[in-house]
């Protein structure tokens, strides 16, 4: 009965949305180094240990006021509630049942139960042992007044930071790391402290005129002269005693450059994995971003682009020349390959991302990209770049929602504008970002005064606008010269003056931005005048 009851129970937390929704809410506020709302509960635990800490401090000289003892407990309130939420969180018990449960009935065996009540069992004791758990289980006892040596115990208030601050934490593991060539270190110098106590003991008691009197000394003087730090209140008095005291500043200095070197190198290997999470931790707070593969001078150019517009994105490269200039300009970069599953993903390809630009100088690498990018997110606008007019097919084929042709667009800029030398110089001060004259696309609107209208009726010249070309998606149109493919529409470069405008044409022009907004203004004023008469 009691087996089928807590098996019933299980079946519930597992189908119940409310405690998923609620354990998850938890999470995400305790553990989640990726939550927004963890952030947020770090800096206030932060603020309130700290209050804590003072106030103990205070009444140390000071009695507390009701308002401030009241304080007090609801400070401790917080702490063993946050103790018992991270107990909580730390597994799932009901995971545990029904993993036992349904193996058993697979196998068609009893279920155990005994079994299975130690290994949750096992589960939270590995949580109530654990470094932090300790920390804040002891960040818990100064608030017993009734016991003054449990205040001994204040410090580990102030450990209880340990689990707010991440770049204390990411220190931590880096000693972590280190683990065993740290242990070989600390075994050597106990042997050495140890020698060394006995040493000058030995040489440096009343008996012999020295000014140690007993073991304690010795091991406080061999301590602080290991460190290279030499108060100089005991100073050895005999030919044995400096002998052992020479010796030892000796060895503590090798001691502390090999320490120095272990900390050094450990922190060398594990840089770039820091650098990469504090990347991947700035992305996650913001609500939109584009990736950018590659950092070659196309990726220059629209990372500087995106900069002035004030849009965030990060870069993916995995060239340390590019990644070294990226970071010099201050963006966000990740040092590895963007072909493979994991950089995109880590990258946020489904958390955040709008588009993938990728814009490496290799059509194979752009197409495992797209390829890599549409497998993983099929909703994501992805924009290609070709190197080559044969790889434009495929990179539509791969999942690309747009192919952009560098060299062929400038080859046909140039041979276009040969021959008029103001043009060109106008197109490449906008590249170059020299002028104020700017490229904007104006859309067709129905019932405006230029649907219907040829290229002569509109007279760009008057107007101060350069036109560049019409983005179409009408079949009546395929007739023109100069006709290049975008996924489902056409580009029409440098269209002929007997072109007609339809409903839905986007117009490409180039010119200064009060005649841009000027012709804009005239479009939706005729199409809403029109449509009132409609």
């Amino acid at each position: 009965m009691l087996t089928r009851l807590i098996v019933y129970f299980a079946y519930f937390l597992k189908t119940s949305r409310r405690y998923q929704s609620a354990k998850l809410f938890f999470y995400n506020l305790l553990e989640n180094p990726n939550s927004r709302l963890k952030s947020y509960f770090d800096i206030f635990m932060i603020c309130l240990v700290m209050l804590s800490v003072f106030l103990l401090i205070y009444e140390v000289d000071n009695k507390l006021s009701k308002s401030e003892v009241l304080f007090e407990r609801c400070v401790i309130s917080l702490f063993i509630v946050e103790y018992l939420l991270r107990g909580w969180v730390y597994s799932d018990n009901h995971k545990i049942i029904l993993e036992h449960y349904e193996k058993a009935k697979y196998l068609n065996v009893p279920f155990p139960l005994a079994k299975v009540a130690g290994i949750i069992l096992g589960k939270k004791i590995q949580y109530v042992f654990s470094p932090l758990a300790l920390i804040d289980l002891l960040a818990i006892l100064p608030s017993y007044r009734p016991l003054r040596i449990l205040r001994v115990f204040l410090i580990f208030r102030l450990f209880k930071l340990l689990r707010y601050f991440n770049s204390i934490k990411l220190f931590a593991n880096v000693i972590a790391s280190r683990r065993f060539e740290l242990v070989t270190l600390g075994l050597f110098l106990g042997f050495l402290v140890f020698v060394a106590t006995t040493g000058i003991y030995l040489f440096e008691n009343p008996a012999n005129g020295g000014q140690v009197k007993n073991l304690f000394d010795a091991f406080y003087w061999a301590i602080v002269t290991v460190a290279t730090v030499g108060y100089g209140d005991i100073t050895p008095q005999t030919p044995g005693g400096r002998i052992v005291a020479m010796a030892l500043i000796l060895i503590g200095l090798g001691v502390l450059s090999f320490l120095i070197s272990i900390i050094v190198a450990a922190f060398n290997e594990e840089m770039d994995e820091l650098r990469e999470s504090s990347t991947y931790a700035e992305l996650h707070r913001f609500d939109s971003f584009i990736i950018i593969c590659g950092f070659g001078r196309v990726g220059q150019h629209i990372a500087a682009q995106l900069k002035k517009d004030r849009l965030h994105f990060v870069i993916i490269d995995n060239k340390e020349a590019n990644v070294l200039k990226a970071k010099r300009m201050g963006y966000l970069v990740i040092h590895e390959d963007a072909s493979k599953n994991g950089v995109i993903q880590n990258a946020g390809i489904n958390n955040g991302a709008t588009a993938v630009i990728c814009t490496t100088g290799d059509d194979v690498i752009n197409v495992y990209i797209t390829l890599t990018s549409r497998h993983l997110n099929p909703d994501i606008r992805i924009i290609s770049r070709a190197n080559s007019q044969d790889n434009v097919k495929k990179l539509y084929q791969a999942g690309a929602s747009n192919v952009i042709q560098p060299f062929e667009i400038a080859g046909m800029v140039v041979a276009e504008y040969i021959g008029q030398p103001v043009a060109f110089e106008a197109i490449l001060g906008i590249l170059r970002e020299e002028s104020h004259i700017i490229m904007e696309t104006l859309c067709v609107h129905p019932g405006s005064f230029i649907e219907g209208m040829n290229l002569v009726g509109i007279g760009f010249e008057q107007r101060k606008l350069m036109l560049l070309g019409i983005i179409s998606a009408n079949p009546v149109h395929q007739k023109h010269k100069n006709s290049y493919p975008i996924k489902n529409q056409h580009f029409y470069f440098n269209p002929e003056l007997h072109f007609v405008l339809r409903d839905g044409d986007l117009l490409v022009v180039m010119g200064r931005e009060y005649a841009i907004d000027y012709f804009r203004d005239q479009i939706e004023k005729s199409r809403l005048k029109n449509g009132r008469k409609g």
